[in-house]
């Protein structure tokens, strides 16, 4: 008697009806909404607190374009520019120096780094405004001689305060820059027969920017801000201005409202081109560039626009 066995492959098996589509419900956050409640009152809170108050909102508007404040505008920009000038060009000497196989040089660096960013700047600023009761006179032989009080103006006085203590800072980023530059590079410039000085110009410090910018541009925002506190050495710009402005107009709280209002539209526009800054730097060290706030803007509207379930 003989027994028929037929295997049966997969080819063999009858096709199924198709398996019925996963319905994917959606993990439901309520932290987040949670959160989001808080958040929401919590604003309300402080809106509902401000409308309430005593506030003469009609004369931050009225005094927004005023004299006074335009030039204290200028001053605080001026101001920022030449100490972050003072603070780079400082910070990446100091930055050298602390590198430098000389004991001497190293040393100092890293004495002006402790000293500086150790103690505060307002305490810089006054030490400065008042060396007057220490020094009666400044004398530099046959370039310059004149009284202290003439010499230490309270311009020089916020310009020395804000830039010697600002290169303590870019000393640090300066030097991170340059250590994230592989050793092999100066090795192979100095192999090419490259001096110390043409490989860190040409071959270090291109190449540590990328490093360097990003904190920069914080740096510069930060020192934007930091000028309000040259007010306490007498010098007039944004703050001082606003202030003056509000003990001869009595609205004191609406002239710092003025004021923060300024601030904050420097610092945004500060902070936009940084952002380009930073993508401009970001080029070949990342496989795509950030895309830029008008890029987003019209990626939502394009995906608002879709149609769902299909293909733009």
């Amino acid at each position: 008697m003989t027994t028929d066995i037929t295997k049966k492959g997969p080819e063999d098996t009858p096709p199924s009806s198709s398996p019925e589509a996963i319905k994917a419900i959606p993990v439901r956050h309520f932290g987040r909404y949670v959160a989001a409640i808080l958040a929401i009152g919590a604003l309300g809170a402080i809106v509902y607190a401000f409308a309430q108050g005593d506030i003469n909102w009609n004369a931050i508007p009225d005094n927004f374009f005023d004299e006074r404040i335009l030039k204290g505008v200028r001053e605080t920009l001026v101001l920022t520019v030449l100490s972050m000038l003072i603070g780079i060009v400082g910070g990446v000497l100091l930055s050298v120096m602390r590198l430098s196989k000389n004991p001497v040089t190293s040393s100092i660096a890293w004495f002006y780094v402790w000293f500086f960013r150790g103690t505060p700047v307002l305490v810089q600023l006054f030490v400065w405004f008042n060396l007057g009761f220490v020094f009666d006179t400044i004398n530099l032989g046959p370039i310059y001689k004149d009284e202290w009080s003439e010499f230490m103006t309270p311009f020089l006085t916020a310009l020395l305060g804000l830039g010697l203590n600002e290169a303590a800072y870019m000393s640090e980023i300066c030097r991170a820059g340059l250590l994230s530059v592989d050793e092999g590079q100066t090795e192979a410039s100095h192999a090419l027969g490259m001096s110390h000085g043409k490989t860190l110009r040409r071959v270090v410090l291109p190449q540590a920017m990328r490093v360097i910018v990003p904190p920069t541009g914080n740096e510069v925002i930060n020192m934007l801000k930091t000028t309000s506190l040259v007010a306490a050495v007498q010098y007039y710009e944004l703050l001082k201005y606003a202030q003056d402005i509000g003990t001869t107009s009595g609205a004191t709280v609406e002239a710092l409202l003025l004021a923060a209002t300024w601030y904050l539209i420097m610092t945004s526009i500060l902070s936009v081109g940084q952002f380009y800054l930073e993508r401009y730097y970001a080029r070949g060290s990342s496989r795509s560039l950030p895309p830029t706030p008008f890029q987003k803007i019209k990626a939502n509207m394009l995906s608002l626009s879709r149609p769902k379930g299909g293909v733009a």
